[in-house]
This record gives C-alpha cells, structure tokens and sequence, in this order.
C-alpha cells in the first residue's frame, strides 16, 4: 500500500495530480482542500496517500495535510460513502468545518455539501458524532497559536483591501486563510497576490 507519495508536480487540475516519482507518473486524485494547497508544476510535492484496491483498478486519492486524510476515511466508514464521494465532500467543506458540524449533528449544514442529501447527512452526523469529537479534541491540543501582533495587522490589511475590491467578507476571508497556508513569507503584498491567485 502506497501511504506517501513525493516527487515531481508534472500537471494539476481541481481533480487530480500526477506526481513522478522514481520515473514513474502516478495520478493521484485530490479534494479541492488540497488543491489550494498544492505548488505549481514542476515543482515538488509531497502528499498523504490513501490507496484504494478494486479488482480492476489501483486509485490513489492524495492529501496535503494528515487531517485531511484522517476526516475521508472517517467518512470513508459510512454506509453508502465511497472514496470518490469522500473526495466531493471534503471539496465541499473543509475538513474542520466538517468535523465541526459532524460534532454537533448540525445535519442542515452537511446538506449545504454537494452530493449529500436529507438521508445521508443524518447518517453522517448519527454515525460519526463521536469520532468527529476526538479528533476535533487531538486537533485543538495540536493546533497552533492564534494570529498575534503583526501578523494579525497584516491579515487585517489585506482583508480591507480585498474588500475594497468588491470581494464578500466569506470569499475574502477564505481566500487569505489558503494564501497564509501556502507562504511562509507573511507580508502585505504576498498575501494580497495569493490571495487574488485563489479568488481567480
């Protein structure tokens, strides 16, 4: 079973990626959470790989961050939930905004996803209530600090600016969370540019 995956970025799309690896291309599919996440070709990449085993077929399904790979097989347990359809969900929500609503049953919440109707978010919610809770609870032992000091002022900044643009206050926001996620280098101008790069 192929549990990692790093090497080469040779394309992307919202769908998958194929990475190259030891000569090898290997297309690996990826929810839209990682996809924002991810370099740009021909760079490297590194991602959590779930494999999943038919009888005529061997399907990759990729993740940047180990949260995301934990929240799909969680929803991989459920009656009726396959792979591909874990994937369309965690498109459709993030992965702690999921886990958030999963805790509380807010079932009218998980209907919002594509995909997921009346039925299924029910059962989401009735079956994977308390597993959702323990890992929202190892997820805040783990999480990092909040935004302090100068980061903060900045992310504010860029937050009116985006605004100024006629951007919503959701879209906006979103869109600096995945900026912040992918540049270490904080300032005003690149988190403006990554952002706009995510909003395009």
């Amino acid at each position: 079973m192929i549990a990692h995956l790093s090497g080469l970025l040779l394309s992307k799309t919202t769908q998958s990626v194929i990475i190259e690896a030891g000569g090898v291309g290997y297309e690996v599919y990826v929810p839209l959470s990682t996809y924002y996440k991810i370099p740009k070709e021909k760079e490297k990449l590194s991602l959590h790989i779930y494999t999943h085993v038919r009888e005529d077929a061997l399907i990759l399904f990729g993740f940047k961050t180990r949260l995301e790979k934990d929240v799909f097989i969680l929803l991989t347990s459920v009656s009726g939930i396959g792979p591909k359809l874990s994937v369309n969900i965690l498109s459709g929500i993030g992965p702690f905004d999921l886990l958030k609503a999963i805790s509380i049953g807010d079932s009218l919440k998980l209907q919002t996803i594509p995909g997921v109707g009346r039925k299924m978010a029910d059962r989401i919610a009735l079956e994977l209530k308390d597993r959702a809770l323990k890992v929202l609870s190892q997820e805040d032992r783990e999480a990092p600090p909040q935004i302090e000091g100068k980061e903060r002022l900045i992310v504010d900044d860029a937050l009116s600016a985006l605004l100024n643009l006629g951007y919503t206050q959701k879209s906006a926001r979103e869109a600096i969370d995945k900026a912040r996620s992918v540049t270490t280098d904080v300032t005003l101008e690149v988190l403006i540019r990554e952002a706009l790069k995510v909003l395009a």
